[in-house]
């Protein structure tokens, strides 16, 4: 026999020998391994206790991470996507507030009209009156060539064409709302077209091809203007009706938005958080057998000495 070890043959031990061994103490090499094995779940709660996440690394849930980053992805994008559609809905403000100062423009340049119109005036107090309705168009197209949100020009008619071309590093053509976590037409971005709105484009001033609001120096081309400049309200309407719908559209897609990714939040939390409640059960738990087993370790290393009352020691 092996001597490092002392056997005991019991009173009615009829198939085996108890052992004690000294150099090797199988009883606190299963203690041991009881204990690191305790204390890495301990660590385990501890770690998601701390940080408030079950899934700290793939390890804890491999499929459960790549679900949680590929939400967490779209929350982020979707987030953005919001900010994409204020940023749209504050370009529309600009162009109606714009347009608003252009309406006025407009009822001044009517009201000039008319007055132009009658036969009360000679020819040189309707060229006066002329000069002012000149003025008037020229300041409308000032208007409309200076508008811009962010170094984009809104009313000069860089952004009414119905195309649209974003391969170069300046996009062209009618503008294109993003909100979308990916690039679907139907669901990701919509576009944004604004009409010209120079004096020219609405048929006014001496700069446009309409001969009927080119002028209003004669009794007989102010009459022509009043209907001119009718038809001219109505276009700079039809402008500030497309951009109060589309205002309206960004608005309702933003509440979307806003729920789409709230949901999304949830279900990663649902995935991705821990349960405080049941881990920290589960930590009590663990600390509790960690702890019995360093007890129990302490004891398993003891054991051996009892071998010395066996050699009289």
């Amino acid at each position: 026999m092996d001597a490092s070890a002392l056997c005991i043959a019991p009173e009615h031990a009829t198939f085996m020998e108890e052992c004690m061994y000294i150099n090797n103490n199988q009883m606190a090499l299963n203690v041991g391994n009881t204990l690191s094995r305790h204390y890495s779940n301990l660590q385990v709660s501890v770690q998601r206790l701390s940080s408030g996440l079950r899934i700290n690394s793939a390890a804890d849930d491999a499929a459960g991470l790549a679900i949680r980053e590929l939400m967490r992805a779209d929350i982020t994008a979707l987030n953005q996507g919001v900010r994409n559609a204020n940023d749209a809905i504050s370009l529309i403000q600009t162009a109606d507030g714009a347009l608003g100062v252009i309406d006025e423009k407009l009822t001044r340049m009517k009201e000039l009209a008319e007055q132009a119109a009658t036969g009360t005036y000679d020819s040189t107090q309707r060229l006066m009156i002329e000069s002012e309705y000149q003025a008037m168009a020229s300041e409308i197209t000032r208007i409309a060539n200076a508008t811009d949100f962010n170094g984009i020009y809104l009313l000069n008619g860089n952004l009414s064409s119905d195309e649209h071309d974003g391969s170069s590093l300046t996009s062209t053509g009618r503008l294109k709302v993003h909100f979308g976590s990916s690039n679907d037409s139907a669901e990701d971005y919509y576009y944004i077209q604004i009409g010209t709105a120079t004096a020219s484009a609405l048929g006014l001033g001496n700069s446009s091809k309409n001969d009927a609001g080119y002028s209003i120096s004669t009794q007989q081309a102010a009459q022509k203007a009043l209907a001119a400049i009718n038809n001219a309200i109505i276009s700079k309407d039809m402008i500030r009706a497309n951009l109060g719908a589309m205002q309206n559209r960004l608005e309702n897609t933003i509440s979307n938005l806003t729920i789409q990714a709230e949901n999304l939040q949830a279900a990663e939390s649902r995935i991705s958080d821990v349960d405080v409640a049941f881990e920290m059960t589960q930590f009590v738990r663990n600390q509790i057998l960690t702890q019995a087993a360093v007890a129990m370790l302490s004891q398993a290393n003891s054991m051996p000495r009892l071998a010395l009352s066996l050699m009289g020691g």
